[in-house]
């Protein structure tokens, strides 16, 4: 946890999150300070990327206050950093790294006069080393890894200088050496800048290392701290209401259900027959 006299980056209270009759939170107090780095983990369906959209301004909270940098928050801010999911990039999409840096800079503008692009190129650039991308960004995305591209998604977000950086689920479709490269990387460009992390992930394993509290969401239910308090037997049986065994391998966690199926921190307790209902569809009406 980090501790000084400034205001929280993040700030929620009293949050209250519903579509109907369906409560996803409610009562949600959580002060993310810069330089910390929080992971948000819960079932599909727990209310994850609403989150996420709320503080993008995208999506109005039904109760309580939320602020950035104790403002409100307002949609297409220049104080938040955005790392979208990993998705697989067609071969034949030819706009370069660099370009895709850029975005973070004057996606939403047009007109940069020539001090102005000299000032983007430069921070591009920088952007660029920041991530150690600068052997391949200037090569097609189509042509790159998948770790490749969210090096440079990592680089775009950064580029603006934000004072929060909001990733969701970034680490999907890579392998787990590229997983754990990418979790590094957010971690120590975020406090390198004194930006906060909020860092939705379906596996804790990967950020384990680098995060300082967990916000755990199940059912309108939740929980707050260090990974040693709330990653617990205990703090999870009491979320899932159900039996749950919590086991460390090593410098791994393992969340098994008292029936023997594994735990998927993304997708709730694992059966035979599961039956999820994904983030994608919250807010939808029937």
């Amino acid at each position: 946890m980090i501790h000084d006299d400034r205001p929280p980056a993040v700030r929620l209270r009293s949050a209250r999150l519903a579509y109907g009759d369906r409560v996803l939170w409610d009562g949600l107090d959580l002060d993310v300070m810069p330089g910390e780095f929080v992971a948000v983990l819960g079932p599909n369906g727990s209310g994850k990327t609403s989150l996420l959209r709320v503080l993008l301004g995208l999506q109005p909270l039904s109760g309580g206050e939320v602020e950035i940098g104790g403002t409100a928050v307002r949609r297409g801010s220049r104080r938040i950093g955005y790392i979208p999911q990993q998705r697989a990039v067609d071969s034949t999409v030819t706009v370069r790294g660099t370009d895709l840096v850029g975005l973070g800079l004057d996606g939403h503008r047009w007109g940069l006069g020539l001090r102005g692009r000299a000032d983007r190129r430069r921070r591009v650039r920088e952007a660029v080393e920041a991530v150690n991308a600068t052997g391949y960004a200037s090569r097609p995305l189509g042509l790159l890894s998948g770790g490749e591209q969210q090096r440079l998604r990592v680089a775009q977000a950064l580029v603006g200088a934000p004072d929060v950086l909001l990733c969701d689920e970034p680490l999907l479709s890579l392998d787990l050496a590229s997983q754990r490269m990418v979790s590094e990387l957010i971690a120590e460009s975020a406090r390198d800048r004194d930006a906060a992390v909020v860092f939705v992930t379906h596996e804790i394993n990967p950020v384990l290392p680098v995060v300082d509290r967990v916000l755990y969401l199940v059912d309108g239910r939740f929980r707050i701290g260090p990974p040693d308090e709330v990653m617990t037997s205990e703090v999870l049986s009491e979320l899932y209401r159900t039996p749950v065994r919590v086991l460390r391998l090593g410098d791994r966690i393992m969340v098994m259900a008292e029936s023997g199926h594994r735990v998927d921190l993304g997708g709730g307790l694992e059966t035979e027959q599961p039956h999820h209902v994904s983030d994608e569809t919250e807010g939808r009406q029937p």
